[in-house]
């Protein structure tokens, strides 16, 4: 019980930075109506009393009745003003806006009661239920200021209230707690399925992006990751395409299972060799392609094509080495202006030239615009 119940109150600590913007945003748009409302309304109390009442502000009681409607309505603008001015600290102006508000209501009703025990206590009922609907609140301020509301109109007009009155007071007291953390409540878990469903967005486009079988990035992610960088005018780029040597004979030698984990492992052989690249994909059947956005040295690139090579030549199938290679055509744009499509031909071109001189090696080209 007490578990579920802290649950309840408690704002998780990964949705506090959420909770307080959200809360922030809707009590901006729900205070400045409320605000308006209360600008409309206290000015014509105030023209009441100074123009259509018989004393004007002759009387004590009509200077502390046009005393209080100045104070809310100067505190209706002030409100406004601060939450354009203050960016940072909004959240402090707008729970100092309601707590100004429930303290002038307790006092405003409280006041009735003294001139007359007759008057209703509906004016301040109506406050707190307004409030806890429209302005929505962490548990502990709800506690506090609905709390704090209720100690005071009960110590300025408690004696005064009759039994039936306090019964009402305070059910109505409890009925706006309730409905605050309900709210509280309600928002919490607004936030947190619009979380879980960014998360699932987040990961369904990862998926999008991955080739099924390997986990490398499709043709389509790896071509628009290429291409994102080169949109942006970048000092340095190297592209390679790698294929598999006679990939054929291992599928019909040894079947497609063994075919499926030869380029499964593959992915993970070009994962280790090229660690430094920015993208690696499998781009068609048994053809990869790997991108540096960096000026590394062609010797060190001539490394990780002689590591992918040695590691390819250790996959087996049921204990069997398969004697895989590959061969590798790379192209290199330095500051360039080439697109992908061209990068892409001239690297293909190596590769085919890699082929032409024997396999199982890496070839250089460069696009015409290059060094």
């Amino acid at each position: 019980m007490k578990e579920t119940i802290v649950r309840f109150l408690r704002i998780p600590d990964e949705l506090r930075e959420s909770y307080w913007q959200d809360t922030v945003q809707r009590n901006r748009i729900s205070l400045l109506v409320i605000n308006i409302m209360i600008i409309g309304m206290e000015l014509f109390n105030m023209l009441r009393v100074l123009f259509w009442s018989r004393s004007g502000l002759g009387t004590l009681n009509n200077r502390i009745y046009f005393t209080l409607y100045c104070t809310l309505w100067l505190a209706a603008v002030l409100s406004i003003v601060l939450q354009r001015l203050v960016r940072r600290r909004q959240w402090a102006v707008q729970y100092g806006t309601v707590l100004f508000a429930l303290i002038w209501h307790v006092c405003m009703n409280a006041y009735d009661l003294m001139r007359s025990p007759e008057a209703e206590i509906s004016i301040y009922m109506t406050a707190i239920l307004g409030l806890a609907v429209f302005i929505q609140m962490p548990s502990g301020y709800s506690f506090f200021s609905y709390g704090a509301a209720y100690a005071l109109f009960m110590g300025l007009a408690g004696r005064i209230l009759d039994t039936g009155d306090i019964i009402n007071l305070t059910i109505m007291t409890i009925v706006a707690l309730a409905v605050s953390l309900t709210s509280s409540r309600h928002a919490v878990i607004r936030l947190e399925q619009s979380r879980e469903i960014s998360e699932i967005n987040q990961q369904l486009q990862a998926l999008l992006q991955k080739d099924p079988l390997t986990g490398l990035l499709n043709k389509v992610a790896f071509e628009g990751r290429v291409r994102a960088y080169l949109a942006q005018e970048p000092a340095a780029l190297t592209l390679l395409i790698v294929d598999l040597d006679d990939f054929k004979d291992i599928n019909d030698k040894y079947g497609h299972p063994c075919g499926d984990h030869v380029l499964r492992e593959t992915a993970a052989c070009l994962r280790d060799a090229f660690a430094r690249a920015d993208g690696v994909g499998r781009i068609g059947g048994d053809e990869f392609a790997a991108v540096l956005f960096s000026s590394s040295e062609r010797r060190a690139i001539e490394q990780y094509g002689e590591a992918l090579g040695q590691a390819l030549s250790r996959i087996s199938w049921q204990g069997a080495p398969l004697g895989v290679r590959c061969s590798i055509g790379a192209c290199r744009a330095d500051g360039s202006a080439a697109d992908y499509a061209q990068l892409y031909r001239e690297a293909d071109d190596a590769l085919y030239e890699a082929k032409r001189l024997g396999k199982g090696r890496l070839h250089w080209s460069r696009p015409e615009n290059g060094e």
